[in-house]
């Protein structure tokens, strides 16, 4: 795409020169910069892109998008938000790929990889070829790709939606943080259908505030549009059992479909029965009622089968496949994962970081667990320390003994961490251990039979962040390998 007519997508940027300049790739990375590359400046955390501007120049960029003045050999696109300019760029420059497929958001504090993941698979049940992006990784059909963030920068993620366009993608899945609903990274993104699941305490570090955090979480359902096309209608499937739906439906004008347990819903769970095994309930909807028979244990995992089945509602598939597809999955890579080494005792993983997260877990593995809980569990460093007390005491008030530990302390000292989460805790069933894997060898080294050992926290992540290394951890294998020397 030649420059001027890339840029003509959007209205208030400096003059460009006269000659035809053809643009083969837009980057936001100097080091990704080739021949014929617009390097586009965004300013970071950590670093300014404009102090490697003269670098992609060097790398073969043909042009430059800038917030200020730069003195280049190149011409010098100056605009008065890159981020927000790249967004428009991207979309235009990759053809508006998420025009051409069905695309559905969940955003949430807890449960988007789950509900995400339950899609996927009912959507491929159906026949038709899947994208995913998300927590743990992306994926283009059987293709499978790393993620830095949960929802990446609108560049990478247009680039992402072109590559699934070219692969023939027929619906697309995807988690959205509020992170990156407020930075903008889903500007340019014509979501189909938005999916809420819960609104409980996190990253506080970044928004402050719940009414914030609640604020950017509602910008996925206002951003469905006030428009009303027969041929590619929106809606909004919120969690009716969760109080920030009542803002949110407020919020947009896309047709609302709810789901819930306790309050009276479209999609709904009744007579529910769980065991350590699995979880049957009723699934109530407008039209007819099935018995769903799944592996996936707990409350939360109900919830998020009522989010996803309502989605697929909404997007034509028949529920008789829906409720076949959810009694044949498994779950999802460190969430309620069960490490099995042929153990008497019950050891399992789960993501569970939040306050919300980490009862809702504690509270299903006290539904089946015959002997005593003890719960692993930590904080991350440099993010939300309002919630660490919060998590201490929850872990505590279900567990029979917590084990406090690192989870990723980053630039913290994670004692300081453990302080911050026990100063004002006054039961007495808890104890720190700072390394992360002496804690859990300290849990599987006392479980007897029946017990049931939590490790919270970190889930499917295989590293762990102490300082400025990211060293190998995954609480999966540390837990396999010290059953097997328990064992042996």
């Amino acid at each position: 795409m030649d420059l001027r007519t890339l840029l003509s997508y959007l209205h208030d940027f400096t003059a460009v020169p006269e000659e035809d300049i053809s643009i083969t790739s837009i980057e936001m990375d100097s080091r990704e910069v080739k021949p014929g590359s617009l390097f586009i400046c965004v300013e970071g955390y950590t670093v300014d892109g404009h102090d490697f501007a003269g670098m992609a120049v060097e790398k073969g960029a043909v042009a430059v998008l800038s917030q200020k003045p730069l003195s280049l050999e190149v011409p010098v696109i100056i605009v008065k938000d890159t981020k927000r300019a790249m967004a428009v760029l991207a979309d235009a420059f990759y053809g508006q790929p998420t025009h051409k497929m069905h695309l559905i958001g969940v955003t949430g504090t807890n449960g988007k990889t789950t509900t995400t993941h339950l899609m996927e698979k009912v959507f491929q049940a159906a026949n038709q070829k899947t994208g995913l992006i998300g927590t743990i990784q992306i994926r283009i059909g059987d293709q499978t790709f790393d993620v830095k963030n949960t929802t990446p920068e609108s560049l990478t993620l247009q680039k992402t939606f072109y590559q699934m366009v070219e692969a023939n993608v027929d619906t697309a899945v995807m988690e959205v943080s509020s992170h990156a609903l407020d930075l903008g990274r889903v500007h340019g993104c014509d979501f189909d259908v938005a999916v809420f699941t819960n609104l409980t305490q996190d990253h506080l570090d970044y928004h402050h505030t719940m009414e914030d955090y609640r604020r950017a979480k509602g910008l996925l359902f206002a951003q469905l549009g006030n428009s009303y096309h027969h041929q590619k209608p929106k809606f909004a499937v919120l969690n009716s059992d969760d109080a920030s739906t009542r803002e949110f439906i407020k919020n947009t004008a896309a047709t609302v479909i709810t789901y819930g347990i306790d309050q009276e819903s479209d999609v709904m769970a009744k007579n529910i029965t769980m065991t350590n095994s699995g979880t049957t309930f009723d699934l109530v909807t407008p039209n007819e009622t099935k018995k769903v028979k799944m592996k996936l244990i707990g409350k939360f995992s109900v919830y998020n089968v009522l989010a996803a089945t309502a989605a697929c509602l909404v997007s034509g598939i028949p529920l008789s496949l829906i409720v076949e597809e959810m009694a044949q999955i498994e779950g999802v890579a460190g969430r309620f994962e069960v490490v099995d080494e042929g153990q008497d005792f019950t050891v399992i993983v789960d993501y569970a970081h939040t306050p919300d997260s980490l009862e809702n877990v504690l509270k299903t593995v006290k539904q089946f667990a015959k002997g005593n809980i003890y719960v692993i569990v930590g904080c991350g460093g440099d993010r939300d320390r309002t919630k660490r007390p919060i998590m201490a005491q929850i872990a505590a008030m279900y567990s029979t003994t917590a084990i406090f530990t690192s989870d990723n302390p980053r630039s913290e000292d994670p004692n300081q961490i453990l302080e911050d989460m026990t100063k004002d805790l006054k039961a007495a069933n808890y104890l720190c251990i700072v390394d992360r894997k002496e804690a859990i060898a300290h849990a599987i080294k006392e479980a007897k039979a029946d017990d049931v050992i939590l490790i919270a926290g970190k889930g499917h992540e295989t590293y762990q962040i102490i300082g400025s290394e990211v060293l190998d951890f995954d609480d999966r294998e540390t837990a396999r390998n010290l059953i097997r020397e328990r064992n042996s």
